[in-house]
């Protein structure tokens, strides 16, 4: 331990920090018997409890308000790939994510070439039973769902361990909608910019849409989600319309106040 610095903020191989360091440097310390984390003081302790103060680099959730608010983004103009690592990141930190309109979500590339290869990957099934999966989603946000989950299997791609308690509780922190219906119609949608289509790709790049993929690969639903959004537009315009109306009032009678009343100093 002599050769090793504490002034500057390293750690041990085993995961250490610095506060620990300095205590290993002192002569009247020992370790614990239970964790080659743990550093104990010499004083005397009841034999009944040991003291064990662990100490650890990373904090494992977002504080308490992170976890509360809920992040709503709108899918329409994003990337599938990208917009779904950073959902998954998200989720895996602890916050509550929730994606509406995913049939607007783009894919880069012709559309025909993502056909074949959703065709490709309909065509996989076990050949004994192929009740046991795999599953193949056709609606929008279902195929959100699975680019967020990943494989089935583990696999490099996965973009969480949703084999493992860690993995499960972070995706039902995930919500994904077709369309946008009530309550969060009338709450505010955020963009993802490092995702966005009209950022990642050049003017001149073929994407794809992810409402018709799913449409001519079997979802049923385009022309009924269609007319729901069609409905919550107008009444969104009529909203729109009184909320100006409104602002302009009260701009009015703040002007006449502020200036009506008035008199010289």
């Amino acid at each position: 331990m002599s050769g090793l610095d504490i002034r500057k903020r390293t750690r041990l191989p085993w995961g250490i920090s610095a506060h620990a360091q300095n205590a290993l440097t002192n002569e009247n310390t020992e370790s614990c018997s239970r964790s080659p984390r743990c550093v104990t003081s010499a004083a005397p302790v009841s034999r009944d409890k040991k003291p064990c103060d662990k100490t650890s680099s990373f904090p494992r959730r977002l504080p308490k308000m992170a976890e509360v608010q809920v992040l709503v983004l709108d899918g329409r103009g994003h990337l599938l790939g990208r917009l779904a690592a950073i959902v998954a990141k998200q989720v895996l930190l602890g916050r509550k994510v929730v994606v509406v309109r995913c049939e607007g979500i783009n894919i880069s590339g012709n559309f025909y070439r993502n056909k074949l290869k959703y065709l490709a990957f309909l065509r996989k099934r076990m050949n004994t039973n192929p009740s046991r999966g795999p599953y193949h989603f056709r609606a929008p946000s279902r195929i959100f769902w699975r680019t967020v989950r990943g494989p089935a299997v583990r696999h490099p791609t996965g973009m969480l361990p949703h084999k493992t308690k860690r993995g499960q509780a972070a995706l039902d922190r995930l919500k994904v909608f077709d369309g946008i219906p009530p309550p969060y119609d009338k709450k505010k949608r955020m963009v993802v910019p490092a995702a966005l289509k009209v950022v990642r790709l050049k003017p001149t790049r073929k994407f794809a849409y992810l409402g018709r993929l799913a449409h001519e690969v079997g979802w049923k639903y385009q022309a009924v989600t269609a007319t729901l959004e069609e409905k919550r537009k107008e009444k969104a315009k009529i909203h729109y319309r009184k909320k100006k109306q409104l602002m302009r009032t009260l701009n009015w009678q703040r002007t006449s106040r502020g200036w009506g009343g008035m008199e010289p100093v």
